[in-house]
């Protein structure tokens, strides 16, 4: 499949995905998938950074499958971890026997999440790490209130949605969650900055003295791939300790090296006191954690022979033999995930119909190395063609063409996938 990364054989949607979407549209919640005339292309295989359909045209997957292929699809360590552990011990019975290869990966995170962050609750969705931060702040803190920002995306259960910050996945389940939470702006590096940003989150905080802990993304990702100004995480930090709040950082979307750094809060030089992660954790094996500091995760009481915090899949073997096997290959190439020395021209051709959207291009933020931002215009040629838009990327090794039908109004989004 590397051999011929892309490769459109017939229609997009060919035949063969037309003739699945019948029996998806009969017996699946017609609110899980989008099915229209051009959309969407039934997945057959993916290899690396490609992705086959059912028809056999083959794609440059540019959203690594929501972040989760951090090392590439399929990567041959990460599928040769799992079929050997399944092999061996599919599934172990998560709080009650512990296996080895769980202890393993406890270690390996310890030594690869930032200092200080050694104590663990593992689970297989990120809503279940950020549902294990919650229950542990009001336990550490015995308050119940939390600091969340609009635009936030913690995942969409029940707790999750109490700080998420997306008014259509909160508004249809309104009754059924605590609207206790606390909600500000996320600071945007573009627009505004540290000093100002922690102004208003000192206003809004003045009169509250019930605050568990504050939530927040490094780099707010559903709610626009926005970058906070430099030094904000840090502000955060000084903040909470000196208010006695806890800090939380969910990095199930930047963490694993999707940033440059291991992890997005690096950038920073910042250090929460529970940090989620998740998605690109087990390659593509569900797996997720959540991890304290000792003294916030021994919060909970010892375990007298049932957990109060638990599930089925705690620690499966799979996955976290998944997750050894994706550590191991990043930590291989670590040097290659740093943007340090990669920062490269974007060199973009619009049509001359989109002229009158090159401000809100020329701004569209671009994150540095450092964790701040840029506005485009300061890294990338923009001019003005025929036909459609040209997105150029370019390193030492190779030249990656991406050319798509773009007009205005979605030319932003794209850019962010890039």
């Amino acid at each position: 499949m590397q051999d011929d990364l892309e490769r459109i054989v017939g229609d997009v949607p060919g035949p063969n995905t037309r003739a699945l979407t019948a029996p998806l549209r009969a017996h699946e919640s017609r609110n899980v998938t989008y099915v229209g005339d051009d959309f969407p292309v039934f997945w057959k295989s993916a290899s690396g950074a490609t992705v086959e359909d059912v028809d056999g045209n083959r794609y440059i997957d540019l959203t690594a499958a929501f972040g989760v292929a951090a090392v590439g699809h399929s990567n041959p360590a990460v599928v040769a971890a799992i079929a050997e552990q399944a092999a061996t011990l599919m599934h172990g019975m998560g709080d009650v026997h512990p296996t080895a290869v769980r202890t393993e990966l406890l270690e390996r995170l310890s030594r690869i999440l930032p200092s200080g962050l050694t104590k663990t609750s593992l689970a297989t969705t990120g809503s279940e790490a950020v549902e294990a931060a919650l229950k542990t702040a009001v336990l550490a803190t015995g308050k119940h209130r939390f600091v969340a920002y609009n635009g936030a995306y913690h995942g969409l259960s029940l707790g999750a949605l109490e700080i998420g910050g997306i008014p259509k996945f909160t508004q249809p389940f309104a009754p059924l969650i605590a609207d206790v939470a606390l909600r500000l702006d996320y600071p945007d590096a573009l627009t505004t900055t540290t000093k100002a940003a922690i102004d208003a989150l000192r206003a809004a905080l003045e009169a509250h003295d019930d605050i568990a802990a504050i939530v927040i993304e490094p780099i707010q990702g559903r709610g626009g791939c926005i970058v906070p100004p430099n030094g904000y995480l840090a502000a955060l930090r000084t903040y909470c300790d000196a208010r006695g709040i806890l800090l939380v950082f969910d990095e199930i979307y930047t963490g694993f090296g999707r940033t440059g750094n291991w992890f997005a809060c690096e950038h920073d030089h910042t250090i929460p006191d529970m940090i989620c992660i998740g998605k690109a954790m087990g390659g593509g094996f569900p797996i997720s954690a959540m991890v304290a500091r000792a003294g916030v995760m021994d919060a909970w009481p010892a375990s007298t022979g049932e957990s109060l915090h638990t599930s089925t899949y705690l620690g499966n073997p799979m996955g976290c033999a998944a997750a050894l096997a994706t550590i191991g290959e990043l930590d291989q190439n670590s040097a290659k995930f740093s943007l340090a020395d990669r920062q490269v021209p974007i060199r973009v051709s619009l049509p001359e119909d989109t002229r009158r959207d090159l401000s809100t291009l020329e701004n569209l933020p671009v994150p540095t190395a450092n964790g701040g931002a840029v506005p485009l215009k300061a890294v990338a040629d923009i001019t003005f063609g025929q036909g459609p838009t040209r997105v150029r990327r370019y390193n030492q090794e190779r030249r990656l063409t991406i050319v798509a039908d773009l007009n205005g109004v979605e030319l932003g989004t794209a850019m962010d996938k890039i």
